[in-house]
């Protein structure tokens, strides 16, 4: 029955035996799609860190106020919990940033950011690229540029510290000097922005692997 049944198609002129397709492409990565979501969260650690007002802080002791410095900011709490935060020199005027190495350092770590930001910005742009040699090129150029944003965001906090012996931080931190803060303690801010660029070092492994893999050809019958 099966044989009459091939025969009736082949006079027909119509060929059963299976064929392979063009290769089928997934529309998604879990790689990718975790490495999207990986960038997009340590961006935001990033500009949080950057713009925290608590990288070197000073608790209340002997009925004195708490001050805490960022890389732009200063704020100082009274004991009656009045909160005031200040710019250093205000908006314009970044030379007024007391310290040359916060400076520096403000310049690298933004950067850094920026960087890590239009990196991300290509990581989400791959998701909604057919896969292929364009679509590997780009996650290719993200992991470069997520890995020179690391090392540009790490020397910036290793400048940063330097700034401890100025005049400005001395006034509050008492006998400050460089990578030792005195009476004050490293904050919150400085913390997190640590953790965001020990969490970046994994993003370029992440791209490595992020372009959609192929899936095997699925046999199906053609028309001749």
């Amino acid at each position: 029955m099966h044989a009459l049944f091939d025969r009736n198609w082949k006079g027909l002129g119509i060929d059963l035996s299976p064929v392979s397709l063009p290769h089928a492409v997934r529309m998604f990565s879990c790689v990718g799609c975790f490495w999207v979501l990986l960038s997009s969260a340590l961006v935001a650690i990033c500009s949080f860190s950057f713009i925290s007002p608590a990288w070197v802080v000073k608790d209340h002791l002997k009925n004195k106020d708490s001050v805490s410095f960022g890389l732009l900011w200063h704020c100082s709490e009274s004991l009656d919990h009045m909160y005031k935060c200040y710019t250093f020199g205000g908006l314009g005027k970044f030379q007024e940033i007391p310290s040359s190495s916060w400076q520096t350092s403000a310049v690298l770590c933004s950067g850094g950011c920026a960087l890590l930001a239009v990196s991300s910005l290509l990581a989400i742009i791959t998701i909604f690229l057919p896969g292929g040699a364009c679509e590997r090129r780009i996650c290719t150029l993200a992991g470069y540029m997520q890995m020179a944003a690391v090392f540009i965001m790490a020397s910036g906090l290793l400048v940063y510290p330097i700034g401890l012996n100025s005049n400005l931080v001395k006034s509050f931190c008492g006998d400050s000097d460089i990578y030792y803060a005195g009476e004050c303690q490293i904050g919150w801010g400085y913390m997190l922005a640590i953790v965001g660029v020990m969490l970046t070092l994994f993003l370029p492994f992440f791209a490595k692997y992020a372009p959609k893999e192929q899936l095997s050809p699925t046999p199906l019958p053609t028309l001749l």
